[in-house]
């Protein structure tokens, strides 16, 4: 069939007879005034597509994509329908725009018929297989440059697997056929995600690993596992995104080992994002915003956290003018040999957080290579900050023997727990757990009410103040093994501000219920 103006422009039948001319091959087909969509877009419904919901319509996609590629470029229109689909694969300089209205329909696998197999990777010993695989996925991308998802349509991942065996209709989560992420890219660079909404996303509803010049803006995820896993990726914008995360991490930096190299993740901001992990899936797409039940308390996730996986580091960081609520607190993680440096983060309001407003952990799990050293935390500033009716666990600052954290300023901040704690717990005595998953749990109950800090150099506090729901027998911070550390102007709950063991070069002045002190050290005691 020739395709003549008059056809292109044919609304109807004209339509129909071009979609089925055209299903077989990848001609160039653009979109005209009826369609919707601007002059040279190529309408997915023209290369096939049927969005009915029902009929698999990936080779209609990745015939549209491979046009717009073989054109040197251009955008992919998917207008409103639901278009059922296994693997998509991206191609550079094409952008998928999704009309709103229109949603990408993760299918359900059909035996081993499904999304495309995993690669084979030499290096997924360390870390999890979810990291160190991308093509089993809803769209993918590798060794891309110059792509955009956009649009105010929908991506739902309803068919892709969790990854961890708890979906019911999947047998084997990680086996041939089954897709685990929403969206998996991998040694990209120049790539725009905006405006799109994301329910279900699998085990990652973004999994961007060595991708460079990301700008990710204005989504709202509403996912059953992670939200956006940023590995090993440089040059990066997260900004104005809403993540409903409640049973995994919301927005989780890496630095993983799964490019067979330590690559640091750098120059990241993180700004004017809302992250939580105890709304319903789904209600936060549509609006009602559900609470979980009471019951799912423990089980809650949500926030912002740097690592686990940390290989390469984290360096030139910003987080700002970010909201958690009902979700666990900040965490900067290095286990694996990493560093964690030149750090900002300020301007957080936190409330109902679980385990911790703040954790701050250096450890030596060493999960990578063997022959790498102990990893290294410094230069972390943290400032106006404000959390309410948090749990128990106070913030912790944690490093290991000989291997301090440290250049830490924490700066008006507002820490209110729910306080209420046992006398008996002022009394404990943590365990070191070097080896152990770094969580805020990791250590058990601890023996402070707002902070506890250990094995740290040169620390500065100021402008702090720590606040309880109720009376608390233990006291506002403890400090064990902690070098240069100054507290001014801090508030503390009537009891004991301070309880230090072998401590050095500890000042405090201008606070409310702690006396005025230099004790060079070392020290132990009550300040």
């Amino acid at each position: 069939m020739t395709l003549d103006r008059r056809s292109i422009i044919m609304g109807g039948a004209g339509l129909a007879a071009l979609s089925g001319a055209t299903a077989g091959r990848a001609e160039p087909v653009v979109t005209g005034s009826p369609n919707g969509g601007p002059s040279g877009w190529l309408d997915v419904r023209h290369y096939g597509a049927t969005g009915d919901g029902t009929t698999i319509d990936t080779p209609a996609f990745n015939r549209a994509i491979d046009a717009a590629a073989a054109r040197g470029g251009g955008t992919v229109h998917i207008p409103a329908g639901t278009y059922a689909c296994y693997t998509i694969r991206l191609k550079s300089r094409v952008t998928l725009h999704l009309d709103n209205g229109a949603t990408i329909l993760a299918a359900a696998p059909n035996g081993t018929t499904g999304y495309d197999i995993a690669e084979p990777n030499p290096w997924d010993a360390f870390q999890d297989f979810g990291h160190s695989h991308w093509k089993n996925s809803l769209i993918w991308g590798e060794g891309l440059h110059d792509i955009a998802i956009v649009g105010a349509g929908l991506i739902w991942g309803k068919g892709l697997g969790r990854g961890d065996g708890k979906d019911n209709w999947l047998k084997d989560p990680n086996g041939p056929g089954t897709g685990n992420k929403a969206i998996a890219l991998k040694n990209c660079r120049n790539v725009l995600l905006r405006d799109f909404k994301l329910l279900e996303g699998g085990w990652f509803a973004l999994l961007a690993t060595g991708v460079d010049n990301l700008t990710i803006d204005n989504l709202l995820v509403d996912t059953n596992r992670d939200g956006f896993d940023i590995d090993c990726c440089r040059n990066v914008r997260v900004s104005n995104c809403t993540v409903n995360a409640p049973y995994d991490d919301a927005i989780c930096p890496k630095s993983s080992y799964a490019l067979g190299e330590p690559r640091i993740t750098e120059n990241l901001t993180i700004a004017n994002c809302l992250v939580t992990g105890n709304y319903k899936i789904g209600s936060v797409i549509d609006g009602t915003w559900q609470k979980m039940p009471a019951s799912f308390s423990k089980l809650i996730h949500g926030r912002i956290k740097f690592g686990t996986e940390t290989n390469g580091g984290f360096r030139n960081i910003a987080v700002t003018n970010c909201i958690f609520e009902d979700s666990r607190g900040l965490a900067f993680e290095t286990v694996d040999g990493a560093m964690i440096e030149d750090v900002v983060v300020s301007n957080i309001t936190m409330r109902g957080i679980v385990d911790a407003p703040l954790f701050l952990r250096l450890g030596r799990r060493m999960r990578g290579p063997k022959g790498r050293p102990i990893g290294t935390m410094r230069r972390i500033l943290i400032q106006n900050i404000v959390s309410s009716n948090a749990t128990l666990l106070p913030s912790v600052i944690a490093g290991l023997a000989g291997h301090p954290i440290e250049d830490v300023r924490i700066s008006d901040v507002f820490l209110h727990q729910v306080g209420g704690a046992p006398a008996a717990m002022a009394k404990l005595q943590p365990p070191e757990e070097e080896l152990g998953y770094p969580e805020a749990t990791m250590f058990g109950d601890l023996p402070a009410t707002g902070l506890f800090v250990r094995h740290a150099r040169n620390l500065e506090l100021s402008n702090i103040e720590i606040a309880v729901a109720a009376a608390d027998a233990r006291p506002a911070f403890r400090f064990d093994d902690v070098a240069d550390a100054d507290a001014f102007r801090v508030k503390v709950p009537a009891g004991v501000g301070f309880v230090l063991k072998d401590v050095t070069g500890f000042r405090s002045f201008g606070s409310r219920r702690v006396p005025d002190r230099t004790l060079p050290g070392p020290f132990t005691g009550e300040v």
